[in-house]
């Protein structure tokens, strides 16, 4: 007799199985038919899937489930990624509450403890897939730190590195202070907080009684400024581009430049310029060749670049100090509340600094020549086709892409260094060392590159192509 009442448990789970059992959603059973293939949006493996995965699964399922009811081989690649960042967070949470940290058990004893926790929650998400009655081919499902797939990556990063489009170079980066690694932009949210905009007064250099005035929302970084710029046309400066000021506190002498970077419109029309602290700075600093004075460390504290008395102190605390001190030396013109935007990391929450460092970056604007081009002579087309112009502004503007991460679980980068620091990227430790033994004419001691490559760089191969 039919139940009443619908009970899904009773039956799903069951039939689920016998799908499964009987390959309903395997696809090259038929060759002849045309091909079609979704390749899923790989969950992290953090948790649990939520609404959004459920939502997105549907959606793809129906796509799927079309397909092969017209007749097409149809694939939905399943697979799990192993999200560098935020999997390493989840599980040094989890060591928290036993009061121990990853250095307590060391790299390799802490990879084994992801590596358990990945078990356990693709584990899961796998089967909530399942639940959602998925028609997944799971006789393919991959996971983004699979041997295979690793080999991929060392694959492209050593490819694109010997065609000059992988370097390593001393450049700023979106800095976590928490995490103690570099994120992407993606990685940052931007906020608007109530601030403030200290105006200062920097002596001009052999003009007695003579200042430039400069407005910040960041005081504690002007340790590092190695110029003021002005606009090249703001004639209320034009006397002082190529004369000097002297920074107060450190007492350096720092140039005058004039820079179309600086606003006559916004604050005094003269900024302080910091390039080892502001992604703006920067590009100013290597148009005039300024030197990069990095004043804060990884905890974002003032480092040994500071003078002594602000040394291991807190960014904030170290603002408050200097702003006290300026006042002191009557160089504090004014403070005024200020409302701006500030980046903040997704996942610890914290502030995140523009940092000076030495990292690995892609070269983002050849790989985008490309791209660009496909959509131009429309061989790819955007539906609605008004994301075409974002999609431009974004490429057209795009930025060297910093993927190296300063985490332990992931895609180790495949480079040693040799006792002079010479780099040799290869796909393994004995190519690396037969490199060396060529460049040096003798075996030689190599060290590891200890970062990980960003995980989204996986999609740089067909990781989860056939």
């Amino acid at each position: 007799m039919l139940e009443k009442t619908y009970r899904p448990q009773q039956v799903e789970d069951r039939w689920y199985a016998a799908w499964e059992r009987a390959g309903a959603f395997a696809c090259g059973r038929r060759p002849e038919a045309e091909p079609f293939a979704i390749v899923i949006p790989p969950p992290n493996v953090t948790g649990s899937l939520h609404m959004g995965h459920a939502l997105n699964s549907t959606l793809q399922d129906i796509l799927v489930r079309y397909a092969r009811m017209c007749g097409r081989d149809a694939l939905w690649q399943p697979g799990t990624d192993h999200a560098g960042i935020a999997t390493q967070m989840v599980v040094e949470r989890q060591m928290n509450k036993d009061g121990l940290t990853r250095h307590d058990l060391g790299r390799e004893r802490f990879i084994e403890r992801v590596w358990e926790w990945k078990a356990e929650s693709g584990g899961t998400i796998s089967g909530q897939l399942r639940r959602l009655g998925a028609s997944c081919d799971w006789s393919r499902e991959r996971f983004t730190m699979d041997e295979g797939l690793s080999a991929a990556v060392r694959k492209v990063f050593v490819d694109l590195y010997k065609q000059g489009l992988i370097y390593r170079d001393k450049r700023l980066v979106n800095w976590d202070p928490l995490l103690h690694t570099a994120i992407s932009d993606l990685e940052v949210e931007q906020r608007e907080v109530h601030g403030h905009l200290w105006t200062f007064r920097y002596p001009i250099e052999g003009r007695p009684d003579q200042f430039v005035r400069v407005a910040t929302t960041r005081p504690e970084t002007m340790l590092g400024d190695t110029a003021v710029a002005v606009h090249p046309d703001d004639p209320r400066y034009a006397d002082l581009v190529g004369s000097r000021c002297v920074l107060p506190i450190v007492d350096r002498p720092i140039p005058i430049v004039a820079d179309t970077h600086a606003d006559p419109e916004k604050g005094t029309g003269a900024v302080k310029t910091t390039p080892a602290h502001d992604f703006n700075d920067f590009e100013v600093g290597r148009r005039h060749d300024l030197e990069m004075i990095n004043v804060l460390d990884a905890r974002a504290c003032m480092n040994e670049n500071a003078p002594e008395r602000y040394r291991n102190l807190d960014r904030y605390e170290a603002r408050d100090a200097i702003v006290r001190e300026m006042e002191s030396l009557g160089l504090l013109d004014k403070v005024e509340d200020h409302v701006m935007m500030m980046p903040y990391g997704d996942r610890s929450g914290v502030v995140v600094e523009p940092w000076l460092m030495d990292q690995w970056f892609v070269d983002a604007q050849t790989l985008a020549g490309p791209a660009i081009a496909a959509v131009e002579e429309g061989r790819t087309r955007f539906v609605p086709g008004n994301w075409t112009k974002t999609y431009y502004e974004w490429m057209n503007n795009i930025q060297p892409w910093c993927v190296s991460r300063q985490i332990w679980w992931g895609h180790q980068i495949p480079a040693w260094y040799g006792p002079d620091g010479t780099i040799f990227v290869e796909l393994a430790e004995d190519e690396a060392r037969a490199a060396a033994r060529a460049h040096y004419g003798e075996p030689v001691d190599l060290t590891r590159e200890f970062r990980q490559v960003h995980s989204g760089c996986w999609y740089w191969s067909p990781c989860f192509s056939g």
